[in-house]
């Protein structure tokens, strides 16, 4: 976990998950790098919130792998849903529900899954995609997190891959175009 520059209330905090994906963002914004994973995504942004003064609001930018064919560019987030929780099995065993899909309002957007899971295998993209449009590690800790402290969140995510068979090598070749492109939505899109 690493905080580049100083939260306070009149200013969005960016979170992302590596350095790579935060290559190209100036410097007039604070930027939490979490590092890959739920876990680690939750523990970051928890700790941030929880030492100081609240942002205005929560951004994860980060790449995205595409679930299905014709998923490129960048996108906001309108739900986002755990895929390596099996919700329906824990309400059955405790009649609560946890991992609940997040309603995020940005509608029209795509789904977003999010899991602990680098989705390099077609058989899990395929099986993915019949709920999601895209997938990633971290956007579901980051919504749930900023929901919690009551501080609005937007997921942020541009396509770097097809996610499945390859996909690791695509992302390592597209990163930093994909860093270029989502420090250029943040110019557009936050003050």
């Amino acid at each position: 976990m690493r905080l580049i520059g100083t939260v306070s209330p009149d200013r969005p905090l960016l979170v992302v998950a590596v350095r790579e994906e935060a290559a190209h963002l100036d410097e007039r914004l604070p930027v939490l790098l979490t590092g890959i994973g739920k876990i680690n995504a939750t523990a970051a942004l928890a700790t941030v919130l929880a030492c100081g003064e609240l942002p205005s609001q929560v951004v994860n930018l980060g790449t995205a792998g595409a679930l299905k064919p014709g998923w490129e560019g960048t996108h906001e987030v309108a739900n986002v849903l755990q895929h390596d929780l099996d919700t329906p099995v824990l309400k059955a065993l405790t009649g609560r529900t946890y991992g609940a899909p997040i309603d995020l309002g940005a509608g029209g957007g795509p789904t977003l899954a999010t899991g602990d899971l680098f989705v390099s295998d077609p058989a899990a993209r395929d099986r993915l995609a019949l709920s999601a449009d895209l997938v990633d590690m971290e956007g579901y800790a980051i919504a749930t997190v900023a929901r919690r402290a009551e501080v609005p969140v937007r997921l942020v995510k541009h396509v770097s891959d097809e996610a499945g068979e390859g996909a690791d090598l695509t992302w390592r070749e597209s990163v930093d175009g994909c860093a270029k492109v989502l420090a250029a939505w943040v110019r557009d899109h936050l003050h």
